[in-house]
């Protein structure tokens, strides 16, 4: 299956999304922040095959580490997460590079559906 690398400081919904993917046999590295998420791709940019961001997070953001990410990995894709319907205007300029956008609250079935459908 694939590499996901997840981006998320709320560790409620880190946790959650990180059982609703290895449920589905997928390997995914968990970061706490946008710095780490980039540390780790960067590390290995041809390994990671999906990027799961939340957008909102201290630090750099998901909108900014969705910029720098497909810099080092231009094929990356990526599926952004917000409970902030309004922030999501930030990441407009990105919209053909974004696989697909979820928002907060969803359920561990949407999730799985969306990574399922980045991945294609």
């Amino acid at each position: 299956m694939a590499r996901i690398l997840l981006a998320e400081d709320d560790a409620a919904t880190r946790d959650m999304v990180q059982r609703a993917l290895t449920t589905d046999g997928h390997e995914v590295i968990v970061t706490q922040d946008g710095s780490e998420a980039l540390e780790k791709l960067q590390a290995a940019p041809d390994r990671i095959d999906l990027l799961i961001s939340d957008v909102q997070m201290p630090g750099l953001d998901g909108v900014a580490l969705v910029e720098k990410s497909l810099a080092v990995a231009p094929k990356l894709r990526v599926v952004l997460m917000s409970g902030f319907a309004g922030e999501l205007g930030r990441a407009n300029h990105l919209k053909g590079k974004i696989s697909r956008i979820i928002t907060k609250p969803f359920t561990l079935e949407q999730i799985r559906a969306a990574a399922k459908a980045a991945l294609g």
